[in-house]
């Protein structure tokens, strides 16, 4: 269980939540919501213990598993199934019972003595973890969320940004931790593998809070919703299923401006009548409890929840170029023995619309990094063509330097000719005004970083994004308006996306099939492939 007494949290000096008291419990299926920049990732990570309060305490009585936004991978020469089985300990016993088994032909009695003995040890805490069928419940968690043995094998440094952030899933819930907090544990899944995650989260018994855009993975699974309400930096909690809150949420709404009309004309009436009585001096007294009156009336209205701002993305116009600003000829890129993909051909002309598509791992991700100019290619070459101006919107957010701040990383991206009036102006339609605009890029939530590096394409005038993702972490309102941009924009786009929506919004010409790189004519056909790649 997760005790939270008067927790009260802050960002940059700006006011998230103000004090109040919750319980996570056995049984609870919590959906924390609220607008991008609410506090949602603030509130798990001090829940989970990975960042103190601004006031109160937090106090866990049980072992709890953190999925955040963004995972830490640690060492990335470590191999992915140990880093899930580290999840028990069980990586550890493992390498240590291989290196025993190894030592057992070599040296004296005395020593082949000691090593017996060893092993026995580290068998029998092997077994007390589950041992081989610990194993083999780690090795069905990471298959059902789309990670085969190969991919097991590998290191994290091989891995795509997507496979990695699976891994970090599975290693959360093979721990065995009785709470789990999960910040956007849907991001990177396909079809298959968020259908069988809403099982399993079901099927819990134990304390589960979950961060998530996604309404059908809220519908199925949980049965409380604690909204971070942004406007009135409170926490609302409903216990109520996903629709049944969705429900109460318009009704608590329609109630709050319905009571504060009421009190708002209360107040008028009692205000103008001690204004009359003021006239006369014999009922001074009178007027003066008339006002107290109306004063106390206003304070005990509850704040009327504004409409949450949604930042308003329009990417301008591109610059001009040639016919062909970007191509590319025999594309080639291993990591180690692994080869992602071979000999890729492509060509992006001036203000086409090509969509990749492929499995997790197919190599899509490496392919914009490729084209980006952020990796080089084993063999082949990228050929910038006349006049390319490239964004690259990366899924990680690598393009932010989270060292600077949000106006620093914005100044970094734009022309100089871009004044700084413009750049406040720019910052301002995506949610970044006044003090925010000095707050380090590294200490927003994921959907302030997808804001950012947005913003960041937009004030650099390209004429070919390169859009690794771009829809993830956003509430609907910003992905509506990431959408209305993608469909509006007159430059070339290429879109890696697990998101049908986006590429309804892009109207492609063109996919490239990944790992073999074949171009080809979109057909809708291949729509019901994006959620599932």
């Amino acid at each position: 269980m997760i005790t939270a007494t008067d927790i009260e949290l802050t960002a940059g000096g700006r006011q998230l939540l103000e004090p109040v008291t919750f319980q996570v419990a056995p049984g609870d299926r919590i959906g924390l919501v609220g607008r991008n920049g609410a506090g949602k990732t603030t509130l798990a990570r001090v829940l989970a213990g990975e960042a103190l309060p601004a006031g109160g305490s937090v106090r866990r009585s049980v072992p709890v598993a953190y999925l955040p936004q963004d995972p830490r991978t640690g060492d990335l020469n470590v191999v992915a199934r140990d880093r899930i089985l580290g999840a028990r300990g069980l990586d550890r016993i493992v390498h240590e019972l291989q290196v025993a088994r190894t030592d057992m032909g070599h040296g004296d009695a005395e020593h082949q003595n000691r090593i017996l003995k060893r092993y026995s040890r580290l068998e029998e805490q092997f077994h007390l973890l589950g041992g081989w069928a610990a194993e083999a419940e780690a090795g069905s968690i990471a298959f059902s969320l789309g990670l085969p043995d190969r991919v097991l094998t590998q290191p994290l440094g091989t891995l795509s940004g997507g496979q990695r952030r699976r891994v970090e899933l599975a290693r959360v819930l093979f721990s065995g931790a009785p709470t789990l907090i999960l910040d956007e544990p849907t991001n990177h899944l396909d079809a298959d593998s968020i259908a069988w995650l809403r099982h399993f989260l079901r099927a819990h018994d134990g304390g589960l809070m979950v961060i998530s855009h996604d309404g059908e993975l809220l519908d199925s699974v949980v049965n409380k919703v604690f909204h971070l309400d942004a406007s009135r930096t409170q926490l609302d909690v409903y216990r109520l299923g996903w629709k049944a809150y969705l429900e109460q949420l318009a009704i608590d709404e329609r109630r709050r401006r319905r009571e504060r009309a009421n009190a708002e004309r209360k107040v008028v009436e009692l205000k103008a009548q001690a204004d009359r009585m003021r006239a006369k001096a014999t009922k001074a007294r009178m007027a003066h409890n008339l006002d107290r009156r109306a004063a106390r009336l206003t304070e005990g209205l509850e704040d009327v929840r504004r409409v949450d701002k949604v930042a308003r993305l329009r990417f301008p116009a591109p610059s001009p170029c040639g016919k062909t600003p970007l191509s590319a000829t025999g594309l080639t890129k291993s990591y180690g023995s692994l080869e992602v993909f071979s000999g890729i051909d492509l060509a992006i002309d001036r203000g086409s619309r090509v969509v990749i598509l492929g499995l997790n791992g197919a190599g899509k991700t490496t392919l914009l990094r490729v084209l980006s100019g952020i990796e080089r290619p084993d063999a082949g070459e990228v050929v910038q063509g006349h006049g390319l101006q490239l964004g690259y919107y990366a899924q990680e957010h690598e393009t932010l330097d989270p060292s600077l701040t949000v106006y620093e990383n914005v100044r970094h991206n734009a022309p100089p000719t871009v004044s700084d009036a413009e750049l406040r102006r720019i910052l301002g339609s995506f949610l970044f005004g006044g003090g925010r605009i000095d707050q380090l890029a590294g200490t927003l939530s994921g959907g302030e970083k997808t804001r950012l590096a947005l913003a960041t394409l937009v004030v650099s005038a390209a004429n070919v994004l390169l859009l690794d993702e771009p829809t993830n972490n956003l509430d609907p309102a910003s992905r509506g308006e990431v959408l209305k941009a993608l469909h509006t924009y007159a430059g070339a786009i290429v879109l890696v996306t697990h998101d049908p929506g986006a590429v309804h919004a892009l109207s492609p010409e063109h996919v490239v099939l990944m790992p073999e790189g074949v171009e080809d004519t979109w057909s809708d056909d291949l729509g019901d492939l994006v959620a599932l790649a």
